[in-house]
C-alpha cells in the first residue's frame, strides 16, 4: 500500500508587521542573541502579547490557530527549549478557560431572547405600504435582534481579548519577579555541608544558591554540559562566594 502524503499546516496569513515582528525574533533565537530561559519566556510572551493586541478577531478559534501558527515558528527556530512549547501550552489552556466563558455569555443571551421568527422576512427598509401591522412589527424585531446579537458577539471577543492580555501581563510580571520568589525559599532546602548538583548555566539557580550561602557553607558540584560549556560560567558565579565549594 502506498504512503499517503502528510498533510503539513498551512501557513497562518500574518499582517506585514507582525511578521516583520516574529522574524526579529526567530532569527535572535537562532543566533544565540537570547539565551537565558527567563528571558526567552519574557521574550515570547511579549512576542504573543504584541501579536494578539495588533490582531482584530473574529472567533475564539480564530486565537487558536494564531497560537499554534507562532508557536510552530518558535518551536522550529528553538526545537531543544521546552519552556517555548510550555509558554504555549500555558497560554492554550488560558483560551480554551477564557472561551468557556464567551460561550456561556453568548448561551445566556440566546436563552433570554426570543427566537426571530421562522419565516423568511425582508431586509432592513424593505417595508412596503401594503405590508400588514404584524409583518412590519416581524421585521422590526428580527433586525432588533440581529443588531443585539452583533452587540453582544462583538464586546463578547472585545473582553475575550482584554482578558487574555491581562493574563500575559500577570505572566511578565511573575517572571520578571520569579528568581527573587524562589531564592527567598533557599535556607529552607539548602543545609549545611550539604553536596548540590546543579547542571549548566542558570541565573535563577545561582541566585539561589547564593542566597543559601549568604548563611550557610556547603559544595556544588557543576557539570559542564558539553558542547557550550555553559557549566564553567555558573561555576566561577557560584565561586565568588566563600561559603560555596565548587
Amino acid at each position: 500500500m502506498p504512503n499517503r502524503p502528510t498533510m503539513q499546516p498551512q501557513a497562518y496569513p500574518f499582517s506585514r508587521e507582525i511578521t516583520k515582528y516574529i522574524d526579529n525574533f526567530v532569527t535572535r533565537l537562532r543566533r544565540g542573541q537570547v539565551v537565558e530561559s527567563k528571558d526567552i519566556a519574557i521574550e515570547t510572551a511579549s512576542l504573543m502579547r504584541h501579536v494578539i493586541s495588533d490582531t482584530s478577531l473574529e472567533s475564539v478559534d480564530m486565537l487558536v490557530d494564531l497560537i499554534k501558527a507562532v508557536g510552530r515558528r518558535l518551536v522550529e527556530a528553538l526545537p531543544r527549549e521546552l519552556l517555548i512549547v510550555n509558554a504555549f501550552c500555558w497560554l492554550l489552556h488560558v483560551v480554551r478557560e477564557e472561551s468557556e466563558s464567551v460561550e456561556f455569555v453568548e448561551d445566556a443571551w440566546a436563552s433570554g431572547k426570543p427566537q426571530p421568527p421562522s419565516a423568511a422576512s425582508p431586509a432592513r427598509g424593505a417595508e412596503t405600504p401594503g405590508m400588514g401591522v404584524a409583518q412590519a412589527g416581524a421585521l422590526r424585531t428580527l433586525t432588533e435582534q440581529l443588531a443585539s446579537r452583533l452587540d453582544v458577539e462583538t464586546m463578547t471577543l472585545m473582553g475575550f481579548k482584554k482578558n487574555i492580555l491581562n493574563e500575559i501581563n500577570e505572566y511578565i510580571l511573575e517572571l520578571e519577579n520569579i528568581e527573587d520568589a524562589i531564592a527567598k525559599n533557599a535556607l529552607e532546602y539548602i543545609h549545611s555541608n550539604e553536596i548540590v548538583l546543579t547542571c549548566g548555566r542558570s541565573l535563577t539557580v545561582a541566585k539561589f544558591l547564593l542566597k543559601a550561602a549568604a548563611k550557610r557553607k556547603f559544595h556544588v558540584i557543576v557539570t559542564e554540559c558539553a558542547p557550550t560549556y555553559a557549566g564553567h560560567e555558573q561555576a566561577r558565579a557560584l565561586a565568588a562566594s566563600p561559603n560555596i565549594d565548587v
